[in-house]
């Protein structure tokens, strides 16, 4: 692997799911090395202990372990705010096809120069290699955290969605959804911080139009319905006109990130991925092709 700080070593018998240990909390760093079979909800119960979290929020996080998280790339609400499992990570080590376990990065924050190769196994699903370990940075637990939505026509959304953005909010969440088949839609924002924080921002998401208080309940609605899920990405700037070809489908949208979840017929053609690229990636780590495939 031509990535700084990453060298191979003999690998030992892998059984990641019943590999559930803390190996190393360091709370004035801010930083956790955790075996990648510790479900998240466990590690954030360890972590809040030290009024601290990993800021990533899939759904289930007493039943997903961090292998799971990291390998399909999870996030939720919470992401426009503090961003993907990615930019927490800081370190892994990885059992590859061969045998072969890989380390990059380490237990600081800034560890490597360089291409961080080792970035690649996220959202691999597996195909690349199995993560057995990982180090992250971590993030203090907001003193408070409020909720607030707003009932609108999807055609006053985009200037809604432009008022909270260019205004001195600061959300953790940005979504946009529709759950009950009505032409309307109900814009959420999320707010965190400092107690005197979130007051401040509570009275000025008012002047917005976000008197309502609401909850994250509609995220959990949304993906215990058992049928197929599409996925639609475009610019955050165009995202109500993604929402509008979606007729009154039920859909979840990160507004702040342009990504759009809905039920029913695809809208438009697959996203084309690069295949070849793809599996020219596959072929350096797994040249016998013993993991599963990318699904191309």
């Amino acid at each position: 692997m031509a990535a700084q700080n990453t060298r191979a070593e003999k690998a030992p018998l892998l059984d990641w799911q019943h590999m559930i240990r803390v190996l190393e909390l360091t709370p004035e760093d801010m930083t956790v090395t955790v075996e990648s079979g510790i479900t998240l909800g466990s590690l954030q119960k360890e972590l809040a202990k030290h009024r601290q979290w990993l800021p990533i929020d899939p759904l289930n996080p007493e039943t997903t372990p961090i292998h799971d998280v990291l390998a399909q790339d999870m996030s939720g609400p919470r992401r426009f705010g503090y961003g993907t499992i990615r930019e927490h990570l800081i370190g892994m080590k990885v059992v590859l096809a061969d045998g072969r376990v890989i380390k990059s990065g380490g237990k600081v924050v800034k560890n490597v120069a360089g291409y961080d190769l080792a970035k690649l196994f996220i959202g691999a699903r597996g195909t690349l290699g199995t993560i057995i370990e990982a180090t992250f940075k971590l993030r203090p637990l907001p003193e408070l955290e409020c909720i607030v939505g707003a009932r609108l026509a999807i055609t006053e959304a985009a200037q809604a969605i432009r008022s909270v953005l260019n205004s001195e909010l600061t959300p953790v969440v940005l979504d946009l959804h529709r759950l009950d088949g009505i032409p309307e839609v109900t814009l959420v924002i999320g707010l965190a911080g400092t107690r005197d924080e979130v007051e401040w921002q509570s009275a000025l998401a008012g002047t917005l139009g976000f008197q309502a208080a609401t909850s994250l309940d509609y995220e959990v609605a949304f993906w215990k319905d058992p049928a197929p899920v599409q996925r639609l990405s475009t610019l955050p700037s165009r995202l109500t006109e993604g929402v509008a070809k979606l007729g009154n489908r039920p859909f979840v949208a990160r507004a702040g990130n342009g990504t759009i979840y809905y039920r029913g017929e695809r809208i438009g053609a697959e996203p084309a991925l690069p295949a070849e690229l793809m599996r020219r990636v596959k072929a350096a780590y797994d040249p016998k092709n013993i993991l599963p495939e990318f699904g191309l």
